[in-house]
């Protein structure tokens, strides 16, 4: 018999002063919704958003009566993404102090057979299963755009000084298009959500290296968490892990 472990982490960081990056897992009876938020937008109103987004996708997904398969799950993320942005985005026009504020999204509904992976701007989610390591979402950013163009390699993205640069993010229009994927989930896979407070900073090698090399999601948490500081730290750092297992003992979840 499988069950899904998680853990998942949220830290300030080494530099900033408030952490605006949000997190929440949360589990009925048709599996796991883990929700990785990165909020901008002026003093604290960062903070609002992703705070916002999460509660309310935890509120939607305590509603949900049944998701019978990917294609359910991907509809479900389509429609309930519509209801989280009009949410933050009436409530910036609604509080002046919250004006433009927004945030990223990057979510995955977790089930015993599947996983459906939606996301907006640049919080990414990875896949390590037998095939590999490989990041499944594609940045919603400036640089990413100018990659997938032609105009200047990934080596060159790592240092644009564009790099922050979001082509798309929830709550800062009056709608929002989400890009949404399943992949098979299967026994010993294991799921990264993040902000790019860790990615920015750790190598997908490194991730790869820690999640293959460590058996205890809280400790791998916090190591990838201790890694992205150790680098730099620059920016607030986010992760959920979650990993399908051959037993019914849950992972202990760090918040």
């Amino acid at each position: 018999m499988t069950a899904l472990e998680r853990a998942y982490l949220s830290d300030r960081g080494k530099v900033r002063q408030h952490n605006e990056d949000s997190v929440g897992v949360f589990e009925n009876n048709i599996g796991i919704l883990a929700i990785v938020a990165d909020g901008m937008g002026g003093h604290l109103a960062g903070d609002v958003a992703s705070q916002m987004t999460i509660s309310t996708f935890e509120s939607l997904w305590n509603e949900v009566e049944s998701i019978k398969g990917p294609k359910d799950a991907e509809i479900w993320f389509r429609d309930k993404v519509a209801e989280v942005n009009k949410v933050v985005y009436e409530h910036s026009l609604e509080n002046p102090e919250c004006q433009g504020m927004g945030t990223t999204v990057v979510g995955a509904i977790v089930t015993s057979s599947f996983a459906t992976i939606g996301h907006i701007g640049d919080s990414r989610c990875y896949l390590l299963n037998n095939s590999g390591y490989k990041q499944v979402t594609q940045d919603h950013s400036l640089v990413n755009e100018l990659v997938k163009s032609g105009q200047i390699s990934r080596e060159d993205a790592e240092h644009h000084p564009r790099k922050n640069v979001l082509l798309r993010a929830l709550g800062t229009e009056q709608t929002v298009e989400i890009d949404v994927t399943t992949i098979e989930f299967e026994e010993n896979d294991v799921l990264l959500l993040c902000s790019d407070g860790l990615s920015n900073k750790v190598a997908d090698e490194l991730m790869e290296k820690e999640l293959l090399n460590n058996n205890n999601l809280s400790n791998t948490a916090s190591t990838l968490v201790q890694m992205a500081n150790d680098h730099g730290g620059e920016d607030n750092i986010t992760l959920v892990v979650i990993k399908k297992t051959a037993n019914d003992e849950l992972g202990e979840k760090p918040c």
